[in-house]
Order: structure tokens, then C-alpha cells, then sequence
């Protein structure tokens, strides 16, 4: 994004912190539909559970660094060494149950792939391939939860991923762009950037 947005209104759960800002201008509910990138963005929620979103923002390159790219194919015949060899990384979110996770989750794509299916799919055949376009307004909360995303999390758990919760999966929805939750009066809502 190029200009200058330091004045613009924005939503204000990035504060002044210019790492966060960063993202929420120039990632969050932006529309991602490579298989790479939504397989990212769920392997992050998985490790933001129970923690907060700019904790994992900071470590976002340590766990990039630790965990092969986040390449699924790599992560898959991940076997005990090497999860042990990730949990002492640098930088790395010391969870032994959500590191072995990636490697479940990478299995599970691998197999979700031989199926014909896709994770994008997942995600955007529910909206049609078409961001939902929601109307919160500055201050106005966000909720937690869908019934689209506790739907998108009972199809991820059939098929056998792990840390997948309804929380985990809207905000993985929201930082996919699948839904547009930026405030109405934010230069990053839908209709302000068409208006």
C-alpha cells in the first residue's frame, strides 16, 4: 500500500503499534485464495490460540523459519526429531501440542489434495468465491464467532485437522478476506475503497 495512512481512520484494534498496522492495512481482509496462504493463516490461528494475535505477528517469521515455510509436503513426514528440533527454534512458540499439530494439519491438506478437494475451497465455497461484506461500525464488537466459521471448523475436524476451533477459523476467515470485517468508517472497509 502506498501512500500516506498514518491519518486515516482505520479499526482500532491495531493501536499505534506499527507492526500491527502494517498488517491490518496492508493483510488483513485482503481476499487469498493460494492454497500456501490459507494454509499459513490456519497454521497461525492454530498457535494463536489462547494467546494474542500480535504475540504471533512477532514470532510470524521465527515459526516461518521453524516450520519448513509452512510447506505441507515438508511438515507431513515431519516424525519426532524433528518436532523436537522445532520446539527449541528461535522465536518459536513452545507448545509441543501445537507444533505436532502442524504436522497433522499438513498430513490432513496432503489428504484433503488426494481427495480432489482444496483448503481454499473450504474456506470460500461457502460465499460463493465472494468476500461477505460486513457493516460493523467503529467500537461495535466483532463476534468471536460464526455459524459459518463453527461449520468451517466441524468440516476441518472431519477431516482430520487439529486446532481448528470456530474462533480460530473466523479469524482465519476474516485475515483470508473471505469476510470484509473492517469498520464501516476504516479507508479499509470494501465500500470505502470502491467508494
Amino acid at each position: 500500500m502506498t501512500g500516506k495512512t498514518e491519518d486515516l481512520a482505520r479499526c482500532p484494534w491495531p493501536g499505534e503499534d506499527p507492526l500491527y498496522r502494517a498488517y491490518h492495512d496492508e493483510e488483513w481482509g485482503v481476499p487469498r485464495r493460494d492454497e500456501g496462504g490459507v494454509f499459513e493463516h490456519l497454521i497461525l490461528e492454530g498457535f494463536q490460540a489462547g494467546l494474542s494475535w500480535i504475540l504471533v505477528l512477532r514470532r510470524r517469521e521465527a515459526l516461518r523459519a521453524a516450520l519448513e515455510g509452512f510447506d505441507p509436503v515438508r511438515l507431513a513426514s515431519w516424525g519426532e526429531e524433528d518436532l523436537a528440533r522445532a520446539l527449541q527454534a528461535p522465536g518459536m512458540i513452545r507448545n509441543r501440542l501445537k507444533v505436532a499439530a502442524v504436522r497433522d494439519n499438513a498430513r490432513a491438506l496432503l489428504a484433503l489434495w488426494d481427495r480432489g478437494e482444496s483448503l481454499s475451497g473450504l474456506f470460500w465455497d461457502p460465499v460463493g468465491g465472494v468476500p461477505e461484506v460486513h457493516a460493523y461500525r467503529l467500537g461495535e464488537p466483532l463476534p468471536p464467532h460464526t455459524e459459518a466459521s463453527r461449520s468451517l471448523s466441524r468440516e476441518l475436524k472431519r477431516r482430520g485437522f487439529r486446532f481448528v476451533g470456530p474462533t480460530g477459523c473466523y479469524a482465519a476467515m476474516q485475515a483470508l478476506g473471505v469476510v470484509d470485517d473492517h469498520a464501516v468508517e476504516c479507508f479499509r472497509h470494501t465500500g470505502r475503497r470502491q467508494g
